[in-house]
Parts: C-alpha cells; structure tokens; sequence
C-alpha cells in the first residue's frame, strides 16, 4: 500500500477504513438475509427448471449447446446478409459523398496552351500564368468552409474503410460458407 511510509502499526486512518469496508459488506449480507427471510418458499421461476444445485450452489445450464446445427447455420446466413446489406449501403454513402465532394482542393487539369511568336513574348506569358497559378481559389475560402470540407474528406475516406473493412468480412463468412458444403 502507499501507507507503508508511516510504519509496519496500523494507523487509526487505516482503521477507519478497514471498519467502513467491514460494515458496509456487514450491511450488504445483512439485506441479503432479509430478502432471503421473506422469501415466498411456493414462488417459481422458470429459469428454476433449468438450474441445478451441486452441495447448495445454483448451477445454471450450459449455454454451449443451446442451440442445433440447423439453427447456428441459420443465423451464420442472416448474419452474412445483415453484412451484405451494411456494406452495400455504405457503398451507396461513399457514392453520394464522393460525388458532393468533387476534390476541390486539388490543382485543374485542363492547362491553356499559349503560343509566343519570340523568347521575349514565351517570358512574358510564363510569368503572368504561373502568378495567375499561385493565387489558387482554396486561399480565398473562408476557415469554416475549409474546416468543414476537410471533414467531410475525413468522413469520406473513413466510410471507404469501413465499406472494405465490411467488403472482406463478407467474403471471409463467404468463403466458409463454401468450406462447410459437402465436397464433390
């Protein structure tokens, strides 16, 4: 304990709360013997079919073969389809977000191709467009915009995670799915 510091006697702190931790389990049995006292000895629960008692302790039946084989492959199927079904719609959410957001970070790809008739003409057009490149439209978008596109990026590249994350679940409940069939 961090108490050691004050020597190998009990202290009257130490005390104190070894006492409050024995009356309060003291309380605690105190109410169970009550509730046990005014017990109705003709109640029934059902769950008493199920449970035994081994020397006085209540021992509830195993859970592990609770159900057939029938009914685990049938739920095996539904869960394949609820997973299905997720990643589909998350496909869908991808699509419809993608779509909103149609990278509008990202530098133009359609260049304007000037011709010059000499050097002095090729400088001129050169240092004019790449000043026109510098001044991107990404600057002039106020912060909460830009704060909430690039939370939408996140949310965006999040729900392409999950869509494949969800993608290969499907297909590993697929694939032994195929494993259990009886072979050829």
């Amino acid at each position: 304990l961090s108490r050691k510091q004050f020597g190998p006697l009990e202290k009257h702190k130490d005390h104190q709360v070894r006492a409050k931790a024995y009356h309060l389990k003291e309380q605690n049995l105190q109410k169970l013997r009550e509730k046990a006292a005014f017990r109705n000895p003709d109640e029934f629960y059902h769950k008493m079919i199920r449970t035994k008692t081994v020397d006085g302790v209540h021992k509830p039946e195993s859970k592990a073969n609770r159900y057939t084989q029938d009914e685990l492959m049938l739920m095996k199927t539904e869960d394949r389809g609820y997973i299905l079904q997720k990643s589909l719609s998350e496909k869908k959410k991808v699509g419809r977000l993608s779509s909103m957001l149609h990278s509008l970070g990202d530098q133009p790809l359609n260049r304007h191709v000037y011709y010059a008739g000499d050097r002095e003409e090729a400088k001129q057009i050169q240092s004019s467009s790449s000043s026109l490149r510098g001044k991107l439209p990404s600057q002039n978008i106020p912060a909460c915009i830009r704060r909430k596109t690039e939370a939408s990026y996140r949310e965006l590249e999040a729900r392409k995670k999950r869509a494949n994350d969800l993608e290969k679940l499907y297909m590993d409940m697929a694939f032994k799915k195929e494993l259990q069939k009886k072979g050829r």
